[in-house]
């Protein structure tokens, strides 16, 4: 299996880093090949914009999504952004590693995601049917947190984590067609003692040995939308 880790800290000895290294070392244990992406070691640039078009389809007026299709189309995508969509093509499963920042990703993980994921390349293909490209992928979050876990849940303060992150495990991964596992948490990792981190860090260790075991998350409107939708059916 070919697995690329999207990495997004900006501390390389932070506990998030080592989840990413400890989780590569596991997978190339089993045989696996893991390709890495480390945004903040490569500089990646998260800001969209029409300097990531060299040949315009509308000089006049920016629709990215219309401008991602002609560069594909013209085979003029800028090299940083050519490169990282090769990589998500080659892998099967896609992983996303950061730490928690305001329920959401950090900015330069949601610029890539918006930088890479292309408009008929990821989602919506040449017909309205075509939704989900990315369809036989798998994807997989892991992030860490400073948030106890109590703090999370239906009746919590922050109420559910999965909800929370409905934009990125339903709104992007899975409208763009991936399977998407149940994410992994690591919680309050900054204020832990040594061996807890340790504990934690062994159960992220399995949960990526055994992630074929692992749930997937069911989002029943946007399959019942690919049924409805589907002319074949």
């Amino acid at each position: 299996m070919n697995i690329l880790i999207v990495h997004a800290h900006p501390e390389p000895q932070s506990f998030c880093s080592a989840m990413g290294r400890e989780m590569a070392r596991a997978w190339q244990s089993q045989g696996h090949t893991v390709e890495w992406s480390d945004l903040y070691a490569q500089g990646f640039n998260p800001v969209s914009g029409p300097n990531d078009f060299t040949q315009r389809a509308n000089p006049d007026y920016l629709v990215y999504a219309l401008e991602q299709r002609n560069a594909v189309k013209t085979n003029s995508l800028p090299a940083d952004i050519a490169s990282e969509v090769d990589k998500v093509k080659r892998c099967d499963l896609l992983v996303l590693n950061f730490p928690l920042y305001w329920f959401s990703v950090p900015a330069i993980l949601k610029g890539w995601i918006d930088r890479v994921f292309l408009s008929g390349v990821f989602y919506g293909g040449r017909t309205f049917y075509d939704r989900g490209l990315m369809a036989g992928k798998r994807a997989w979050v892991t992030f860490t947190l400073g948030g106890r876990s109590n703090m999370f849940g239906e009746e919590a303060v922050h109420g559910d984590i999965q909800t929370m992150l409905r934009p990125l495990l339903r709104g992007t991964l899975g409208y763009c067609g991936f399977t998407v596992h149940e994410p992994f948490a690591a919680y309050h990792v900054p204020y832990l003692p040594e061996a807890e981190r340790n504990s934690i860090m062994a159960d992220c260790v399995q949960a990526a040995e055994t992630l074929e075991d692992r749930p997937v998350l069911r989002f029943p409107k946007l399959e019942q939308f690919d049924s409805d939708m589907n002319p074949l059916k």
